[in-house]
């Protein structure tokens, strides 16, 4: 059984920083890719960033520049380093990660239980 388990989050003030990390435990299993969606009541769930194979990246416009993230592939784990942080950033952070369990043909999404990353003076 693979579980996403966050950590990170809280109230930072504008052009704070926070960090986010999330683990994929369990055993068993290889991992496509993870990474951080973020929503805000009334609006879509978004992409902010995602390790792709542990390598690649790809991240929302509006975080590029100020969000780095990172990953240790042996621990199965990626980390969102938020910079400069804007009030506009406010919302609840979610980890998800694309997961073939060995012996399935093909892969899952799974979700953490999202953690609320609020940024105000």
């Amino acid at each position: 059984q693979v579980q996403l388990v966050e950590s990170g989050g809280g109230l930072v003030q504008p052009g704070g920083s926070l960090n986010l990390s999330c683990a994929a435990t369990g055993s068993g299993f290889t991992v496509y890719w993870m990474g951080w969606y973020r929503q805000v009541p009334g609006n879509q769930r978004e992409l902010v960033a995602r390790l792709i194979r542990g390598r690649d990246t790809n991240y929302a416009d509006s975080v590029k520049g100020r969000f780095t993230i990172s990953g240790d592939n042996a621990k199965n784990t990626v980390y969102l380093q938020m910079n400069n942080l804007k009030p506009e950033d406010t919302a609840v952070y979610t980890c998800h990660g694309y997961i073939r369990i060995y012996g399935e043909v093909s892969g899952t999404d799974y979700w953490g239980q999202g953690t609320q990353v609020t940024v105000s003076s």
